[in-house]
């Protein structure tokens, strides 16, 4: 079996579940080839992965969850500074601390109703014309509008900026020589503008509670505040895109599926929805570097190694899930880990799914007899799945 989880090639209809099979039944701790790079070990069994990911003293985050090490003496690029995600406790528990709150099931729930009406607005803009690009219309602008509220922003400024998440996603090697630079530097100089704006005129919004914030007894500096925006921007559509999109995908695959989640919508869409995400699994991977020597299945990580988690590996495992290979939208057990676990499990995952249940709710029961329009087009991408672009023809209900 030919191994490459690094090439946008093998991503290019959805994760490589073929190569992943092979990994976990074969070589689950792995050792991969990385041509610019010293290489890495993959990891794609759900014990392993979720060991992995929990234990924040022998695995860290920094200096980054990419694979690709920074260039030699240059951090991750944004002087002393990093972002949250590039942090270990307990300095990555302070900083989570200063957007926790926002980020709670019970503040959550206080957003459903909104979220619920922007879905409506979203469907209503599609409704008439029985054909859409899915993934730009529909499921790309539900977590846009929901983060650009989140922050205090115009919902078209909310639009813009996640097509600059997309091509920071995107793989260099598919881009214009400096177009990943580009975007993250034009989303810096958005920030900027953010800082300016919220600094003369704060409003009950994060970014204004942000930069009115404290962490060891100071103020946010301004790099600190646009890499907490990139986050936030970034983090903030990648699951609830990608799982409405690929999600959709699914259920016109498996049309019995989809028949038996329209017997009962609202009843079944909560176990509808976490077997969506384990089948998606839009974060395809998250690295560590291992502090320490230390025993994984069998191998021998040694300190500075690079370890990686495939979460849509560990998803589909046999060892924790019955039939993995199956979509199967009433799963009574579903322990998968698309959004991670421990100290770095997603601060986002209430808001998503409550993003993800609306979306859903609104598409499903306003629109009928889906068909693509051509084949989707995948986000050439070994970091983020899902599709790119998804043209749709669709019936409205009556």
């Amino acid at each position: 079996m030919h191994i490459d989880l690094l090439s946008p090639a093998s991503f290019a209809a959805g994760q490589p579940h073929d190569q992943y099979r092979w990994l976990r039944e074969h070589a689950p701790v792995r050792w991969h080839d990385e041509p610019n790079g010293r290489g890495f070990w993959a990891v794609t069994r759900h014990a392993d992965v979720w060991a992995v990911d929990r234990d924040f003293q022998a695995f860290s985050s920094e200096p980054t969850i990419m694979i690709p090490d920074p260039p030699p003496g240059q951090g991750q690029g944004f002087g002393p500074h990093k972002m949250m995600l590039m942090m270990d406790p307990p300095e990555h528990t302070a900083f989570r601390k200063l957007i926790r709150q926002e980020f709670t099931l019970p503040a959550a729930r206080l957003r459903e109703y909104r979220i619920q009406a922007l879905a409506r607005q979203i469907v209503d803009a599609v409704i008439e014309k029985g054909q859409c690009d899915f993934v730009a219309e529909v499921a790309g602008e539900m977590p846009s509008f929901v983060i650009a509220e989140l922050m205090g922003l115009p919902l078209e400024d909310g639009r813009e900026l996640y097509k600059l998440t997309e091509t920071i996603h995107t793989a260099p090697e598919a881009l214009p020589p400096g177009a990943g630079g580009a975007a993250v530097a034009a989303m810096f100089e958005y920030g900027s503008r953010v800082i300016a704006e919220k600094r003369a005129r704060p409003g009950d919004d994060l970014a204004s509670k942000l930069l009115a914030c404290e962490v060891d007894g100071r103020r946010l500096e301004d790099m600190e505040f646009l890499l907490f925006f990139l986050l936030l921007v970034d983090a903030g559509g990648d699951t609830t895109r990608n799982l409405l999109s690929g999600g959709l995908l699914a259920l016109m695959d498996n049309p019995d599926q989809m028949a038996w989640l329209m017997a009962d919508l609202p009843g079944r869409l909560p176990s509808a929805r976490e077997e969506l995400l384990r089948w998606t699994s839009p974060v395809i991977y998250m690295r560590r570097t291992a502090r320490k020597d230390v025993e994984l299945a069998g191998q021998q990580i040694r300190d500075g190694d690079k370890v990686v988690m495939y979460f849509g590996a560990a998803n589909r495992d046999p060892a924790a899930f019955d039939r993995p290979e199956t979509l199967e939208l009433s799963r009574p057990e579903n322990p998968h880990i698309a959004f991670g676990t421990g100290p770095h499990g997603c601060l986002g995952q209430h808001i998503a799914r409550i993003e993800i249940d609306a979306m859903l709710m609104e598409v499903l029961t306003r629109m009928d007899d889906f068909a693509l329009a051509a084949p989707p087009e995948w986000l050439a991408s070994n970091f983020i799945s899902g599709p790119k672009a998804m043209p749709l023809r669709f019936r409205a209900r009556g």
